[in-house]
């Protein structure tokens, strides 16, 4: 089993100020089969996404670590995620650099993590250079992986794979797969055979948001029924899209 190591030199994210005043989902019951800090996703079909505006980063334009607040479709705080990442990185690799994801539940203990290594981007050929993600739940504990699919330069896939790295699920660019105008991007997940099985769409957040600042919105579904575990990978492809097709935007404006 392969273990994500934390990004060098870099501690876990504790709370955010005003971390308990949140609504947050009560704690359901949990199968002892379920990994500890996903029982929250047994009873959803849907999460939304939205990244926190840092005002530092708004006003020099110095690229802060992301954080967003994972919330169901009642408007309850389900989990807070706060990138962990290298300074130097965040400022001269962009959206190609290599950054853990620490997820907290509503105690602030972190219950999942995904770790991206250092990639080129989505349309490099060379195998071993794609881009790729190992998601952990609790941490140190390999639950699946997501990896970019062949050399599609313009509408690239994305493969969801369990821990033993077997394809599961296959996520697809859809049109306007870049964001570059006022729409909301799709991103359709698909069984092994073609049969829609969810959606990953970034919501568009109104015209300052979108051209003066890099924080996205975005909406998540899935079946009730799907394994949890591949719920908590669908929430890691949901950041790496992030990363690869919006993170940039802010430099570029």
């Amino acid at each position: 089993m392969a273990v994500a190591m934390p990004v060098a030199g870099q501690a876990n994210p504790g709370p955010p100020p005003g971390y308990q005043e949140a609504q947050w989902m009560p704690v359901p019951e949990a199968p002892s089969s379920c990994p500890p800090g996903l029982e929250y996703l047994l009873q959803i079909d849907q999460l939304l996404v939205h990244q926190k505006i840092e005002l530092l980063e708004l006003l020099t334009g110095w690229e802060q670590a992301n954080k967003y607040v994972v919330k169901n479709s009642m408007g309850q705080q389900v989990y807070f995620a706060a990138e962990v990442s290298d300074c130097c990185q965040r400022q001269c690799c962009g959206p190609a650099r290599e950054f853990k994801m620490s997820i907290l539940d509503n105690n602030g203990k972190e219950v999942m993590c995904m770790h991206r290594p250092y990639r080129c981007g989505f349309n490099c050929c060379c195998e071993n250079w794609r881009p790729f993600m190992e998601v952990q739940a609790p941490p140190g504990n390999t639950i699946g992986y997501i990896k970019s699919e062949g050399c599609a330069c313009l509408y690239p896939t994305f493969l969801i794979m369990d821990a033993a790295q077997t394809p599961v699920l296959r996520i697809h660019s859809g049109i306007c797969g870049v964001g570059c105008c006022e729409c909301s991007p799709k991103y359709p997940v698909r069984s092994l055979d073609g049969q829609d099985v969810g959606l990953i769409q970034k919501q568009w957040a109104g015209i300052t948001k979108e051209l003066f600042t890099d924080a996205d919105n975005f909406g998540i579904s899935f079946p009730m029924d799907l394994d949890v575990k591949m719920k908590g990978v669908m929430m890691g492809a949901l950041f790496l899209i992030d990363f690869l097709f919006f993170e940039h935007s802010q430099n570029n404006n």
